[in-house]
């Protein structure tokens, strides 16, 4: 992820790049062509629906279990150039496709990486720990655009990204949820 945009991979289904998190809760299964009625199944097509809804259920349950690990876990969250809400100075940001994400990293050695990768290695990085349910419930709403975090974002597939969407963040903080009627976009 780059603090201007670019570079991420584009999806299959748009121009809109897709996070580890669809790799978890996207269902295999509503991908598949809608049952034809007239048509006769397959011998054993049965079960391999079952295995595709076996395996939706169990990325579902991985994904949970790292979003609770995140919500339990201080992270260290570098300070950036500007103001923050309070008048200090405010997390560090990153904006991809119109989504700002709040930079978080799981321990000094990651936000080395970072550094690194940025070219700013011998730069001093001021930071704060904040427990990962305050920055998905009280920063990312806070932020008054469409938010998430990213975590370990120098760390390619060893990141992971918390998209502002229901589940993840407060429900007025989401973006798949109509603010007007609180109906699922």
């Amino acid at each position: 992820m780059s603090e201007n945009g670019g570079g991420a991979d584009k999806s299959p289904h748009g121009s809109v790049p897709r996070s580890r998190l669809y790799d978890y809760v996207e269902t295999t299964v509503s991908s598949q062509p809608h049952p034809d009625p007239d048509r006769v199944p397959e011998p054993g097509a049965d079960a391999n629906a079952s295995e595709n809804e076996a395996e939706a259920e169990a990325r579902r349950r991985r994904f949970a279990a790292l979003l609770g690990e995140f919500r339990r876990t201080p992270v260290l969250v570098p300070l950036g150039d500007g103001p923050g809400l309070d008048g200090e100075r405010g997390l560090l940001t990153a904006d991809l496709n119109g989504v700002r994400f709040i930079l978080a990293f799981s321990d000094e050695q990651a936000l080395a990486r970072y550094a690194v990768a940025r070219g700013d290695a011998a730069r001093e990085w001021a930071y704060q720990t904040v427990l990962g349910a305050r920055l998905l419930d009280v920063a990312v709403p806070a932020a008054r655009v469409p938010c998430g975090v990213a975590l370990d974002c120098a760390d390619g597939e060893e990141g992971m990204v918390f998209p502002p969407v229901r589940g993840i963040v407060p429900d007025g903080a989401a973006v798949d949820i109509d603010a007007e009627t609180g109906d699922v976009k």
